[in-house]
């Protein structure tokens, strides 16, 4: 059986509906960094999604081919993850209400046979496969921009994290039990101050992916910059948004 994260780390991919404490260790991921809306039909956050996968599923298949990284093991993808900030003014206290000034990092963890070799041997097999990718896939080569993968390794450290099942535009009620879940434990959360996209979609012509990432790449450590976390446990494409299960994760520190 291929193994799957999910089923084999329950404690941190299937939260129960009240807020839990959990300590998140080192984790390898994909990830690419952007802004904008993430509905926007074919959008940068669209060509990050296809990126993920596409890359996930070039390592994940090559147990197929001539090569195989060293130490495979067969295992089920994991699921899509974002990390998630904004400008000023855009919640209301309820919904975002300008998708354009959100910022993100999407992530699809990676076991960690998958090294910066094996890394760079992916993009160049993705690019080869799908030209429409290409650019992105061979821009990865030469540093981090916005819509270009990057192969990062860090550790959450101390979160706590709940079940949202719903919306994602419904999840406020959510994150509202676990802001009393951390006053009644004495916690104080900890997402970076100072990381806010400037108001509006002019975040797009400021935003420094690069460092974003380097900030997260943190060699298995816990990065200086925290964030507000989200695990899709559900296709959106193929379930109904009050069926949604999310993991709301955020960072915390002691008072």
């Amino acid at each position: 059986m291929p193994f799957d994260f999910k089923k084999e780390c329950k404690d941190l991919y299937m939260p129960k509906a009240n807020p839990v404490f959990v300590e998140v260790p080192p984790m390898t991921f994909l990830a690419v960094a952007g802004t904008g809306d993430p509905n926007e039909p074919g959008g940068v956050y669209a060509q990050a999604i296809e990126l993920l996968y596409g890359l996930s599923y070039t390592v994940k298949m090559s147990k197929m081919g001539a090569w195989q990284p060293e130490g495979y093991f067969d295992y089920v993808v994991p699921p899509l993850e974002g990390l998630w900030w904004a400008g000023a003014g855009v919640f209301d206290g309820t919904s975002i209400v300008d998708k354009r000034a959100l910022s993100w990092v999407s992530l699809i963890r990676q076991p960690d046979f998958v090294t910066p070799d094996v890394f760079a041997w992916a993009c160049a097999e993705l690019a080869r496969k799908k030209p429409a990718l290409a650019e992105a896939c061979e821009a990865a080569r030469g540093g981090c921009a916005e819509g270009v993968p990057r192969l990062v390794r860090f550790a959450e450290g101390p979160c706590i994290q709940i079940m949202h099942r719903g919306s994602y535009d419904d999840e406020s009620e959510t994150i509202a039990k676990l802001i009393a879940y951390m006053r009644d434990e004495k916690l104080t959360c900890d997402i970076a101050e100072g990381g806010e996209s400037p108001e509006g979609h002019e975040a797009a012509r400021v935003f420094d992916a690069a460092a974003v990432l380097a900030a997260l790449d943190a060699n298995g450590a816990v990065p200086g910059m925290r964030l507000h976390h989200e695990i899709y446990l559900s296709d959106p494409r193929r379930t109904k948004p009050e069926n949604l299960k999310t993991v709301v994760r955020h960072p915390v520190r002691s008072m």
